[in-house]
């Protein structure tokens, strides 16, 4: 069995090919083809974290996998991530286990090419200005896959902590050779944003339709089973876009409380999710259609990315005799 630690997988992982992968896996999502079941979470309450299970089978991948992952947000500000996964691969032939490695950097690569999908599908062709919200691993990641995209010129990065901030603002302008800024707070960010790309433990919506321009592609990643990131407003004007009608609208710890929440309060009905990425893919499912609409794209991952990404490793790191091999038996 094939083993891979994080550096590793970092090194393998190529951003453009897994936005690309990601399209197929999507396809074969919607279509029925791949099999993603609901996550399944054990809680540890007393640390407000879970640890979740999420198996998936892309036959485009050629991929049957699972990932163990835990959300532990008090964590945030240490050393140790607050997601931190691992992913088991398995032969789809057999059913043998052939491959284990980290899946954190994993984690934070297929969200933020699922947003880049997204962004491909319904932002602007001219969209040129992003906030960023928040300052942890996806934060970073998300910058880095939508500039792959769109033909982004600035950047403005918002959270709770302006030090943390401006120091993300200050690597991503080195990295990403764009303009880069911290700002005062979330609303100066959005305000005349082309992209948002929310990836916060925010408990309060960071995205409010009051600070919106027309037009603005949102992309929300942020997960917290005790807040949401989209307020309702947002979520009642905007075309929504998901990975998955079912896994969205799914109660914890698969779905998303920024769906939940307004369908609950009446302010949307399930008819409100217009499309699955795979539908936009395919063309079953129109995408924008006018300059000014405002679109949002809600992510609660789904296994199927995780596999499609875990593919390329696999196969990259096979070809470039790359990991330690080891017995099982």
């Amino acid at each position: 069995m094939l083993v891979l630690g994080r550096s590793q997988v970092e090194a393998l992982l190529d951003l453009d090919a897994l936005i690309d992968a990601l399209a197929s896996a999507m396809t074969d999502l919607s279509a029925g083809r791949a099999s993603s079941p609901d996550r399944v979470a054990a809680t540890v309450p007393e640390r407000d974290g879970f640890l979740a299970a999420m198996p998936g089978y892309v036959p485009s991948a050629g991929v049957l996998m699972s990932k163990l992952v835990s959300v532990f947000p008090h964590n945030g500000g240490t050393p140790v991530p607050t997601h931190q996964a691992l992913i088991a691969v398995f032969d789809p032939d057999t059913g043998e286990p052939t491959a284990l490695l980290d899946g954190t950097a994993i984690t934070a690569a297929r969200t933020a090419a699922g947003s880049a999908l997204s962004a491909r599908l319904l932002a602007r062709e001219n969209a040129s200005v992003l906030a960023v919200l928040g300052t942890g691993a996806q934060a970073r990641s998300h910058a880095a896959a939508m500039c792959r995209v769109r033909p982004i010129r600035q950047i403005r990065v918002a959270g709770r902590d302006r030090t943390k901030a401006s120091a993300l603002a200050d690597e991503l302008s080195t990295t990403l050779r764009v303009s880069v800024e911290a700002t005062a707070g979330y609303a100066e960010a959005l305000d005349g944003a082309d992209i948002a790309a929310a990836a916060t433990h925010a408990t309060d919506p960071v995205i409010r339709r009051s600070w919106l321009t027309p037009g603005v592609h949102i992309t929300s990643v942020g997960f917290n089973p005790e807040g949401r990131e989209v307020d309702d407003a947002t979520v009642a004007e905007a075309l929504v876009c998901v990975e998955s009608r079912q896994a969205a609208l799914a109660p914890f710890p698969a779905g998303s409380n920024d769906l939940l929440s307004p369908l609950r309060a009446g302010v949307i009905t399930d008819g409100h999710v217009h499309a699955e990425l795979g539908e936009l893919l395919t063309g079953s499912e129109p995408g924008r259609s006018s300059d000014d609409q405002i679109t949002l794209y809600k992510s609660v991952g789904v296994a199927v990315q995780d596999a499609a990404a875990a593919a390329l490793v696999v196969t990259a790191a096979r070809e470039r005799s790359v990991g330690a091999e080891i017995r099982l038996v």
